[in-house]
């Protein structure tokens, strides 16, 4: 039987190019079909591979391989998702929290593949929902967060946040953050969101730079709903899914945040802490700045 796999990467990056070339000769070697994205098709130069578009390019994929940053991660997930597809990131980027391996790790880790030598696990994603008069009802979804942020930079939004139904808090800010535990490490954390391990099923919103007596970041069940009123006399606001999806948002809109109905499935090469992963992405200070005292 055939094995299929689709192969996403960052062509405007001669290092990436190469290393997609690589993985995707290693993989046709192997006697796979190799998929790459049909506007990468012509960067990539490699004879034999499939040049797919659309949102089915990974329908019936064995494997999905991202080859960057968490930007191409990302990208690499919108096609995963529906398609149900494991999905495995190699950071050829700065910090690369959501890839699996590291580039010195690309030949391991394509032997792994290729032996079936690894396992998936499921993350949590969230659906997203805008509502507001005289325009288009808003479907989206996001594997790291949603945010409503204000539009206009000189002025504060004026959100009221509401959770499982019941009125929580109106912030005059600069936004809300509603995250997963795979978004914790990034934009809420950069919010003073807390850093969640990813086995833990919860919903996360932080607001951003509130003034409010009250703005601390919350931690709520997996089944909870978000539901974030822009008031109708503030300024303009923006919706942003992942940081990719992108939407404008008038005044008296009505966004629902809930847990999404599809998760993404990542593949996991090699047992490994969650706790290592954090240390060695943020460089943590194990034995602080003033050393050991023993």
């Amino acid at each position: 039987m055939s094995r299929t796999a689709l192969l996403v990467t960052h062509t405007g990056r001669r290092r990436s190019t190469e290393h997609a070339r690589s993985v995707a000769a290693d993989l046709i070697d192997a006697g796979f079909e190799v998929r790459v994205v049909a506007d990468e098709a012509e960067d990539l130069d490699l004879p034999g591979v499939v040049p797919v578009g659309g949102p089915q390019a990974a329908e019936g994929a064995e494997i999905v391989f991202a080859l960057g940053g968490d930007g191409t991660f990302l990208r690499a997930a919108e096609l995963a998702r529906p398609a149900k597809a494991p999905l495995l990131g190699i950071n050829l980027g700065k910090v690369g929290f959501l890839a699996e391996a590291e580039i010195d790790d690309l030949d391991t880790a394509v032997r792994d593949v290729v032996g079936r030598n690894y396992t998936v696990d499921e993350r949590l994603t969230l659906d997203v929902t805008a509502e507001f008069d005289g325009g288009p009802t808003i479907e989206s979804w996001a594997l790291n967060e949603i945010s409503i942020e204000k539009g206009e930079r000189a002025q504060m939004l004026e959100l009221l946040v509401d959770v499982d139904g019941r009125p929580l808090s109106r912030y005059g800010c600069d936004g809300v953050v509603c995250a997963t535990p795979t978004g914790s490490t990034a934009y809420a954390f950069s919010g003073g969101g807390p850093v969640v391990w990813p086995e833990v099923e919860a919903l996360l919103l932080v607001p951003i730079s509130a003034h409010a007596l009250f703005s601390r970041p919350l931690v709520t069940a997996p089944t909870s709903t978000f539901v974030i009123t822009v008031d109708p006399f503030t300024t303009l606001a923006v919706l942003s899914c992942d940081g990719r999806r992108v939407y404008d948002l008038p005044p008296g809109a009505r966004v629902t945040v809930r847990r999404g109905a599809l998760p993404v499935r990542i593949v996991r090469l090699r047992p490994r802490p969650f706790t290592d992963r954090l240390v060695a992405k943020f460089d943590l200070p194990v034995h602080g700045w003033r050393g050991s005292r023993r």
